[in-house]
């Protein structure tokens, strides 16, 4: 009985105690967090409870914002969560923003969870192109997010296609083009690999340098009447009141900076803005709810605040924090040099390890080829051996051969002497033939001759019997004797006259003039320049190659405003100048 007695007066506390409390859920840029909260917290107190779960101490940029109706509205510091004109349902949901923008961010902004938060909310304001970024301007914001989610650019981890999920670039920039996803992405890496060496907190800050330039940095617009009921947008950002044509964002028709604002009131729908100079008119306007001339009024209390603020010193708890930020940043600078330096030394330990793996591979191949080779070597031995003793064997045989080829040499030598000798002896018999022959025809000739000359005996002989018998004729008959002449000895013919005529042979060798041609190889010139860091003409390079690509017919009026605007040297800080009074009133009474 007394535990069913406990267990209900437990049940009954824990109603009473979840009665005091409510859930709201908030929603950052980078998580949603869950909290659990009293009755009577303020927004207050919400408000740093979110700002400590963070980490965050730049807490007057921030606010929670919250949905109601048709519009938006930020929760009050001084007012109890549950009093704001809100939806009850649990969780309540919030939206922790940036609520006012800084100037310069590179100044101004301190800690990197801050710096981090507008760079998420600024880039998602883009890419919801809630702000508007010129294609060129788009591409080079895209490359330095790409560089604060991925670190530096490595071609062996970043290979094409690795952004093809990645949404970087507005929608309206995307269709005004003729290009593929991969040249977008192509474009975007060539930016992206000139960022190296940056931290991601130092792409995140090159991000906002270069987005609070751009026309609807950081601008609340609201629409709004003048006294004669002409349709204007106002907008409220850190440097003060613009009225703009709804049909013209980029460029405000006039300005009214804060240190040129004495008052800022509104009474019922009617607002007012007071110039400092009294004797200029006051420049009056309606929106179209109560609710908008309050949160108007809100951002216009708080970026006047901020205003003045910058130009004072700052206060000792900022100063404090800028302090911790220059050490801090000292701090990671000098890990990150550490850090750069273990991993160069991590680097070359890893080249001297592959390098020592490789050697002792090499040297493990040559120990596996060495123990090949010895156990060739050990075959070959015996191989060797064999062959040695088949090679004494076969000495053997060969000295036996030699012994008997030295006798047959001696053979063949004794053999040579005597054929010699017998050569000697034909020759001499030969010589003694050949004179023999010389004789027997010198004695041929000899007997020839004595033939001849026996026949001639003979003939004369005979020739002196016929005389003597032609003689004793005439002595008896007395005829008369004829002489018979001698006949002459013919001369031997002479012997033939060879005459050999040598034929001149002549080469004449001309000598070939080789021309040859040389080439004169010039140095390669120096870059003409290093690519510039200056950030206009990086758009400028970005704008010039995907021009030719651009669908004129895609382009919305926000583009031709812009193009317009940079035809005629117009920027956000040209048309943020003091403008005449008169001049002012004048555009005010034309509307």
């Amino acid at each position: 009985m007394a535990s069913v007695l406990a267990s209900k007066m437990g049940l009954s506390s824990l109603r009473r105690k979840q009665a005091k409390t409510f859930n709201v859920a908030v929603v950052t840029m980078d998580a949603d967090l869950e909290f659990s909260c009293e009755l009577k917290w303020k927004g207050k107190d919400l408000f740093e409870l979110v700002c400590r779960t963070l980490g965050l101490r730049e807490t007057w940029f921030f606010g929670l914002r919250y949905d109601v109706k048709d519009t938006v509205a930020w929760l009050k510091m001084d007012k109890k969560v549950l009093d704001h004109d809100m939806p009850k349902e649990e969780p309540i949901v919030f939206h922790f923003l940036a609520k006012f923008y800084p100037e310069n961010a590179e100044e101004e902004l301190v800690q990197d969870i801050t710096q981090h938060l507008f760079f998420l909310q600024v880039k998602k304001s883009i890419l919801e192109e809630e702000i508007y970024c010129p294609p060129e301007a788009s591409v080079l914001l895209a490359s330095y997010a790409v560089h604060a989610k991925y670190g530096d650019y490595d071609p062996n981890v970043h290979k094409p296609g690795f952004l093809s999920q990645e949404e970087l670039l507005p929608k309206r920039v995307i269709n005004l083009y003729q290009m593929t996803a991969e040249m977008w992405e192509e474009r975007i890496t060539v930016c992206y690999a000139e960022h190296r060496g940056r931290t991601r907190d130092e792409a995140e800050m090159e991000y906002l340098k270069i987005a609070q330039d751009l026309e609807m940095y950081g601008i609340n617009y609201f629409s709004i009447r003048n006294k004669k009921g002409t349709s204007l947008l106002l907008g409220v950002d850190a440097l003060g009141l613009h009225i703009y044509d709804p049909s013209n964002k980029l460029t405000p028709k006039i300005s009214f900076p804060w240190n040129e604002i004495r008052n800022i009131s509104y009474s019922d729908k009617e607002f007012a803005i007071k110039p400092l100079d009294k004797r200029a008119d006051v420049f009056k306007f309606n929106s179209s709810k109560l609710r908008v001339n309050k949160l108007i009024l809100q951002l216009c209390i708080g970026n006047h605040d901020l205003f003045i603020r910058r130009r004072r010193i700052d206060s000792l708890e900022v100063q404090q924090m800028k302090m911790q930020a220059r050490e801090e940043k000292a701090r990671k600078q000098m890990e990150r040099q550490r850090l750069e330096r273990e991993k160069q030394l991590r680097e070359e330990a890893e080249r001297a390890r592959d390098k020592l793996e490789r050697r002792l591979i090499q040297l493990q191949d040559e120990a596996h080829m060495a123990n090949e080779a010895l156990l060739r070597s050990e075959e070959t031995a015996d191989l060797l051996a064999e062959k040695a003793q088949i090679a004494e064997e076969e000495a053997k045989l060969l000295a036996q051969k030699a012994a008997e080829a030295e006798q047959e040499m001696q053979r063949i030598k004794v053999t040579a002497i005597r054929t010699e000798e017998e050569k000697r002896l034909m020759e001499q018999k030969m010589l003694e033939a050949e004179m023999l022959a010389l004789k027997m025809a010198e004695e041929s000739e000899r007997r020839a001759n004595e033939a001849d000359q026996l026949k001639q005996d003979l003939q004369e002989a005979r020739e002196s019997e016929r005389k003597a018998k032609n003689k004793l004729l005439e002595l008896t008959s007395k005829s008369a004797y004829s002489p018979v002449p001698l006949s002459a000895n013919a001369l031997p013919p002479d012997g033939p006259n060879f005459n050999f005529s040598m034929e001149n042979l002549s080469f004449d060798f001309k000598d070939t003039d080789m021309k040859r041609l040389s080439m004169e190889i010039e140095k390669e010139k120096v870059e003409y320049m290093e690519k510039s860091k200056h950030l206009q003409e990086q758009l400028n390079e970005l704008k010039t190659e995907i021009e030719s690509l651009k669908l004129k017919e895609r382009e919305t009026p926000l583009d031709i405003l812009h193009n317009e605007n940079t035809e005629k040297g117009t920027s956000k800080q040209s048309n943020f100048k003091k403008l005449d009074t008169s001049e002012g009133m004048a555009l005010q009474l034309s509307h």
